[in-house]
């Protein structure tokens, strides 16, 4: 159990038959009336976030996510494939489960497969990968008066920007958290 007043950032915890964590969290002592703790907690299984306030002594059951590393092994329709890497069990998690930024894992890549009881709610892609460029437009010499980018076309599909430097084939570093590149590699 964890008391409210207890509180600190990546807490997870169960209410209202859900499971959240704490994104941000602040203990507020009033010059008049009890103190309380206002947080902003997002649900980990829908991903949604709400702002909400706590009485100091309110308890809830801890909640235990597990965070385990699996292997990226291939999709089939709506499914992908994750193999564990220590008993060759392979785990299928939906489409609807993956994030926006799985768009950067190629097959045989290491991910973190995100549990709660058992059931499958998410996919942690590395959070820096390397990739191959395959396509993108040439750049034009002397065009460089400011940070200007080009879009590029990754090996697994994904489109982002690029300096005008990069050219096709480049192997480039690429942070999945917010689809910017980073550098060659």
């Amino acid at each position: 159990m964890v008391s409210a007043g207890d509180f600190r950032n990546g807490v997870t915890f169960e209410m209202d038959g859900n499971v959240f964590q704490i994104v941000e969290f602040q203990h507020v002592k009033p010059g008049k009336g009890a103190a309380f703790v206002r947080a902003k907690i997002k649900n980990v299984i829908s991903g949604g976030v709400v702002e909400r306030t706590f009485n100091p002594t309110e308890k809830y059951p801890t909640a235990v996510i597990e965070r385990k590393d699996m292997e990226y092994s291939y999709s089939d329709g709506g499914l992908y494939y994750f193999m564990d890497q220590e008993t060759y069990d392979m785990v299928p998690v939906n489409a609807s489960d993956l994030g926006d930024n799985f768009k950067f894992v190629k097959e045989n890549m290491v991910c973190k497969i995100l549990s709660y009881k058992g059931s499958v709610f998410g996919v942690e892609p590395p959070n820096f990968v390397v990739l191959q460029v395959t396509q993108t437009d040439p750049g034009f010499a002397g065009n460089t008066a400011t940070n200007a980018t080009k879009p590029a076309t990754l090996e697994t599909g994904a489109e982002i920007k690029v300096p005008l430097f990069i050219e096709e084939g480049e192997m480039i570093n690429v942070d999945t958290r917010t689809g910017e590149y980073m550098s060659r590699a």
